[in-house]
């Protein structure tokens, strides 16, 4: 069960689209973490070495932040991670999608697919960063809230957030604030970018594919996003080497969500 809107075209000589939105059952998001599996499996160098390259600069980050004197970022940038997995995750999409058509993947899917989209993905960054920006600058207001403007030190900074009131009542805060705004993140972006790879399309048109995903399939997507969040908190909690296998399989596994999800097919030239 699906349902539709078209897009008009811009001119007499070019076509329309029709996108759709299937409504999916509840149990789809284990099959897709499968078919993300096997799409590793197929192209194990390339997508192990797209995910090598983000553990190699997530720790790059951490060990900036803690050099420079701004550990205190360091958790919000961590917990913000998620805001940006999409984006992240576009190397993953153009790895899946040589697999989908017949070509073996090669670095260049990896880390190069994005380009003759820069434009449109340029822009649905911006959104995602303006998501992450607001997410860090929300997390240093609660931390002047409850610890003050004075620059503790990182040992006494995390025992407090687990072991005082104040720091429990930011984390409860903090994790209620950063769940809404997590959602509100992934409701525009859960299929936005493989849309605008898959079919050239606007940014704008894949913001409203991802949303409509969600809003008729919201049970389903809802587990998806805590299965991508879970396995993303693991690949951190195992000091970012798990994500080097967490993160590509995950990418692989939207890429065959954005294709259950989304069905978009021309529409005949209206005649003027």
């Amino acid at each position: 069960m699906s349902k539709a809107t078209t897009k008009k075209p811009s001119s007499a000589e070019m076509p329309g689209v029709s996108i759709s939105v299937n409504r999916l059952t509840k149990d789809r998001p284990k099959a897709w973490l499968v078919a993300g599996m096997q799409d590793f499996r197929s192209a194990m160098a390339v997508s192990l070495s797209y995910g090598l390259f983000w553990v190699v600069l997530s720790i790059a980050i951490t060990v900036a932040t803690f050099t420079l004197g701004y550990w205190h970022l360091l958790l919000p940038m961590v917990a913000g991670f998620m805001l940006l997995g999409p984006l992240i995750a576009v190397g993953a999409y153009g790895i899946s999608q040589a697999i989908e058509q017949g070509r073996t993947p090669s670095l260049g899917d990896a880390f190069s697919s994005w380009k003759p989209y820069a434009g449109q993905l340029a822009m649905m960054g911006v959104m995602m960063l303006i998501s992450f920006l607001a997410w860090i600058r929300l997390t240093t207001l609660l931390f002047a809230l409850f610890f003050g403007l004075e620059v503790l030190s990182p040992q006494a900074v995390y025992t407090s957030l687990v072991t005082t009131p104040e720091g429990l009542g930011m984390l409860a805060i903090g994790t209620v604030a950063g769940g809404v705004m997590a959602l509100g993140t992934f409701a525009i972006s859960v299929v936005a970018i493989p849309t605008i790879m898959d079919h050239d399309l606007t940014f704008m048109e894949g913001i409203e594919a991802s949303i409509r995903c969600v809003s008729s399939n919201f049970r389903t997507m809802l587990i998806w996003a805590a299965m991508l969040t879970g396995c993303a908190l693991v690949g951190i909690a195992t000091l970012y080497l798990g994500l080097a296998l967490i993160l590509p399989v995950l990418g692989h596994a939207s890429w065959h969500a954005y294709k259950e999800l989304v069905v978009i097919k021309p529409v005949e030239k209206i005649a003027s």
